[in-house]
């Protein structure tokens, strides 16, 4: 059954990655196997409330008309993840595909360890049969490093070597990333701290506030460039940064990121925990958002959270970040636009792709309450800002969440609205993602002003197969 086809609820988006109902979080496993891309996911069956972790499994052909598949990951009673199945990710271990997660038990202290779970048919393209192993490949963090945070393994090659990296956190505050080397996926071996907070790229552009980094990813571009992705914790979810660099042996065996440029990832107040799948011409991310709103108003929708449109990362010369969205997703256009123009107010449908460029300064009205409030975005090319301005659109139960402001030297913008999920592309350069949840009585109407600004856009339908 398409994801599409299952949704009423108009603040619920039909076109992203999300289960029928109750909780999801982070995406994780990202793989693509026997021509499928497959996607996995935290998950409560149960409620839409984070607890009871699984991992939710999908799958696609295409990127935008995924399949639900069962739970591929549950607790085992007694076993290392009793008390949850956590982050992680997906490889291919000499053919048979292989979770490597975080499992908590119930004697957990706030440490998890790393486990293993094996796909019981790899012939099978869907995936949908998994077996955990029985035993840690890592019971708990390295001794000597007074380590309070131990979580979310991500497996990479480098030089035809297989490695992982797990985030971690400090006793005095400091993050870092854990290296391990795992060539042999069932026998790991502590090979150092590949990079802490105290790196003074790091700190430039992380700042001082994370104590520990979460979910560490790291992808490769064509030109050999590094990049890692890090989410910050600061005893609650933060943000999320990237820093790009490049991987230098150290001490006996082991590696040291040594990192050029870096930044903000998502210049949004709704997006955690991305997660990447290195392809052989790309790499792509995909993020968590979750919900803005009062859990009484989770509860009586019966779902939280949603997953992200899988954005494309590289990386410029100068070390900056370059994302856009996966080409893929202009599959789910309709098969003409209904704009073309700007000057004129024109409705908006509860999905849409639409791009926006300026030549000068330009307004792109989104939304209008009968008060007068408005949802905005402002390109302004000659200050080299775009701004999202949310207007008197609450976020979380709070009214005037304050404007976002991304300076890129950008003229051009892309705005996917998928229900409550915005995502905002300032040209290749930035992203941003928020959660704007529409009122009775709010006009969803496009209004784009500004001399020689040119807009077009398309309402997103279920994608079609021949």
């Amino acid at each position: 059954m398409s994801l599409a086809a299952q949704y009423t609820d108009p603040g619920a988006p039909r076109f992203r990655v999300r289960p029928p109902a109750n909780w999801i979080n982070d995406p994780n496993g990202p793989f693509r196997w026997r021509g499928r891309h497959h996607l996995f996911y935290q998950h409560n069956p149960d409620a839409p409330v984070h607890d009871n972790v699984h991992w939710g499994h999908v799958s696609s052909a295409d990127l935008v008309h995924w399949e639900h598949h069962p739970i591929a990951l549950t607790p085992t009673p007694g076993g290392p993840d009793e008390a949850g199945c956590w982050s992680g990710c997906v490889v291919d271990d000499d053919g048979v595909p292989t979770a490597v997660y975080t499992g908590v038990d119930r004697h957990h202290t706030g440490l998890g360890s790393i486990c293993l779970a094996r796909a019981l048919m790899p012939e099978d393209e869907t995936l949908t049969d998994w077996r955990p192993l029985p035993t840690p490949v890592v019971t708990g963090p390295p001794d000597g490093l007074d380590v309070v945070m131990f979580r979310d393994p991500f497996v990479f090659s480098s030089d035809g070597r297989r490695w992982a990296l797990v985030g971690a956190g400090h006793a005095d505050g400091t993050p870092s990333v854990l290296l391990y080397d795992c060539d042999d996926l069932t026998d790991w071996r502590f090979a150092g701290v590949l990079l802490d907070g105290d790196d003074p790229v790091a700190a430039h552009a992380f700042g001082d506030g994370a104590v520990g980094w979460e979910c560490p990813q790291l992808l490769r571009t064509a030109d050999g460039t590094w990049v890692l992705v890090l989410s910050l914790w600061d005893e609650n979810p933060s943000s999320t940064g990237y820093l790009t660099g490049r991987l230098i042996p150290a001490g006996e065996g082991g590696l040291r990121f040594e990192a050029r440029a870096g930044g903000r990832l998502d210049h949004g107040r709704d997006f955690y925990a991305p997660a990447v799948l290195q392809e052989p011409d790309r790499a792509l991310l995909w993020g968590w958002s979750w919900e803005a709103r009062e859990q009484a108003e989770v509860d009586r929708a019966g779902w939280a959270g949603v997953l992200t449109a899988p954005r494309v990362v590289d990386v410029r010369a100068d070390g900056s970040l370059r994302v856009v969205p996966a080409p893929e997703l202009e599959l789910l256009r309709a098969d003409a636009p209904f704009v073309t123009g700007a000057g004129r107010p024109a409705g908006l449908p509860e999905a849409y792709d639409l791009t926006v460029t300026a030549s000068g300064r330009t307004g792109v009205r989104l939304l209008r309450s009968a008060s007068g409030a408005e949802l905005t975005v402002l390109l302004d090319p000659d200050e080299g800002t775009v701004t999202l301005d949310r207007g008197g659109w609450p976020r979380g139960g709070s009214e005037g969440a304050g404007p976002i402001v991304v300076r890129a030297p950008a003229d051009e913008v892309r705005i996917l609205v998928d229900g409550s999920l915005f995502e905002l592309f300032v040209g290749d350069r930035a992203m941003v993602t928020e959660r704007v949840y529409r009122r009775p009585d709010d006009v969803a109407e496009l209004l784009v002003t500004g001399a020689g600004a040119t807009v077009t856009g398309w309402e997103l339908v279920p994608p079609t197969h021949g």
